[in-house]
């Protein structure tokens, strides 16, 4: 199977803690769901560490609707991280 490329997007202090707002990533086969997408950002570095080490404060939205981490993910998908209250 091939990598899937996903757009993901970073609010509030997940964004500080990553360094980006946004970014184009390939991910590897077996990332199928939010909670395999997290895992796997996980590794990628100590920003993702301290952004993703602790799931539960973590919302995420899937092609701009609320998802849940057994959320089901694909190719080209836009996956939104934030916090759960975002202040504008």
């Amino acid at each position: 199977m091939a990598e899937s490329s996903l757009h993901l997007l970073y609010f509030a202090w997940l964004r500080e803690r990553v360094g980006l707002g946004a970014e184009d990533v390939a991910v590897p086969p077996g990332v199928a769901t939010v909670a395999d997408l997290i895992a796997w950002l996980r590794r990628r570095g100590p920003g993702y560490e301290a952004a993703f080490g602790t799931t539960a404060p973590v919302r995420c939205a899937v092609n701009q609707e609320f998802a849940t981490p057994d959320a089901a993910i694909a190719a080209g998908d836009e996956i939104a991280f934030f916090p759960p209250v975002t202040g504008g």
